[in-house]
Order: structure tokens, then C-alpha cells, then sequence
């Protein structure tokens, strides 16, 4: 676009039709993707799938489909579907995924005290598609986050398949319950644990052999109310961790984050207190 261009739009100089404008779900559409973009959270392929669905529904017999058939009224003797977008498209699931991760990293990273509770193998924030069933349907951060002099860093953008471990242990834990789709992983102490036990059901699992199969047999014939708080306390060669799993990666991060702090000071250093005593 010219710099003109986006001078009228954004004094509002420009032509619009009242009913589209004022339509409840033009309003949203554009609040969600005027905010993912000022976020990060949204990516343009995103943005540009909100607004084609969009316009594709109000199309389809709606508020576009009434101005074409008012404009040439031949059109309403017509059988025409308009209907070119899935709203339930698999690109569309998989962006609206990508989102759920990128705000569920902004969280950690705007949250003091969190790279504190960072293991010493990284942590991840993961979220599955819908109906997953292998780690390629589970958006991650490649390389994993990690504490740097007290800052939690993180590496890349969020992608499909990019870990191994947390996605491989949620997609156990949502063998007991499909509507979880978001995990991250914690240094574990048993401080911590005790304070997870209010939000969370919490589970030990054996850490003897593969993650994934060990919470796979902790959570069979068992009933769990989520969200889960999944955890193994070490063997030899394998380091003690935490996994918190919820319906999706914000609320995961959401139930750490308030864990944070407590009563004014960091849940760090309750931890280390713990320890010396």
C-alpha cells in the first residue's frame, strides 16, 4: 500500500459500509488480529486466514451475500454457494496453535522468577493440535528455553514437531484426557510439588524408562481431574522434573506464573530456603 493510502485508513478517510462495520463479528475479527499483530502472537498467514474465513462466512447467505443480491437482485434467484474457506481448516488450526504457544512464551518471559524454575535440561512450552496423535501435531519451541544470568531466553519461533520429550509426555497424558493440549516442564523440588497440589491433580511416575510410557501407566485405570501436575523424582542419569499439563499452553504457563511468587517472594526462594532447612 501507498503511504497515502495508509494515511486514509488510519484517519478513517475512507469509504465503508455502516452494516459491515458495525457487524459483531467484523469487530472481533479485526480486535483479534489488530492485537496478534501488535503481540507477535499472530503471524500474517494467520491474520490473513481470520479475515478470508471471515469474509467467506458473511458471504455465504450473510451480510455480503444481502449487498450483492440488493445490488443485482437477479443474484437472489441464483444457487450459488459462496462457501470457499473451511472455518475448521487444518492451516487455520495449526496457526491458531502457533498463537496459543507465542502466548504462552510471552507469559514466562515477562514473568519474573521463571528461569529460576527452568531444569537443567531446558524447558518447553508445547501445545497439540486438536487431534493429535504423533509429536508432528505438537507446536514447540525448537532448542528449548533456557536460563541466561536469571533471564529465560528463548531460542526460535514456535514450530510443529520441534521437541521430543514434553510433546511425547503430553500426548500420554492425553491418553486419560483428550481435552488436554498444552504442557511445560519444571526443575523439580518437593516445594514445589506441595504447591501444585491446590491447582492441580498431581501424579508421580516412574522415571526407571520412557517418560511417555511411565505416565502412560501411572494414569491408567485412574481417575484425574485436570489439570495435571505429572512428576518423577530422578534415577541415575535421568534428572528429576515437573510437567505441568493443561487445556492448553497459556493456561499451563498461567498456573506456573501464579506460582511465581508467594506471599511477596519468589517461589525460588521459598525453594532455596526449603533446601538449606
Amino acid at each position: 500500500m501507498s503511504q497515502s493510502a495508509v494515511s486514509k485508513y488510519a484517519h478513517g478517510a475512507v469509504a465503508h459500509n455502516e452494516r459491515i462495520a458495525s457487524d459483531g463479528r467484523v469487530q472481533e475479527v479485526v480486535q483479534t488480529v489488530a492485537d496478534g499483530f501488535a503481540s507477535g502472537d499472530l503471524s500474517q498467514v494467520a491474520g490473513l486466514v481470520e479475515i478470508e474465513v471471515l469474509i467467506r462466512q458473511l458471504e455465504n447467505g450473510d451480510a455480503l451475500a444481502e449487498l450483492h443480491e440488493e445490488a443485482m437482485p437477479a443474484l437472489a434467484d441464483a444457487d450459488v454457494d459462496f462457501t470457499v474457506h473451511d472455518p475448521d481448516s487444518d492451516l487455520r488450526q495449526q496457526e491458531r496453535t502457533l498463537a496459543s504457544v507465542r502466548r504462552g512464551i510471552r507469559m514466562v518471559t515477562t514473568s519474573s522468577g521463571f528461569a529460576g524454575l527452568i531444569p537443567d535440561v531446558g524447558s518447553n512450552i508445547v501445545e497439540s493440535l486438536p487431534n493429535a496423535t504423533t509429536i508432528d501435531d505438537i507446536a514447540a519451541i525448537p532448542g528449548r528455553l533456557v536460563d541466561v544470568k536469571g533471564q529465560t531466553m528463548v531460542p526460535s519461533e514456535p514450530e510443529f514437531g520441534a521437541s521430543q520429550y514434553v510433546a511425547s509426555v503430553l500426548l500420554a497424558a492425553r491418553t486419560a484426557d483428550a481435552t488436554l493440549q498444552g504442557a511445560v516442564n519444571l526443575r523439580y523440588d518437593e516445594q514445589l510439588i506441595d504447591r501444585l497440589k491446590e491447582p492441580c491433580t498431581t501424579v508421580e511416575f516412574a522415571a526407571d524408562s520412557t517418560a511417555a510410557d511411565s505416565v502412560v501407566a501411572a494414569l491408567t485405570d485412574r481417575d484425574v481431574e485436570p489439570p495435571l501436575a505429572l512428576y518423577q523424582t530422578g534415577a541415575v542419569g535421568v534428572e528429576p522434573i515437573v510437567y505441568v499439563v493443561a487445556s492448553d499452553a497459556p493456561e499451563a504457563v498461567r498456573i506456573v506464573r501464579d506460582l511465581v511468587w508467594c506471599d511477596g517472594v519468589p517461589t525460588v526462594v521459598v525453594i532455596w530456603l526449603h533446601r538449606q532447612t
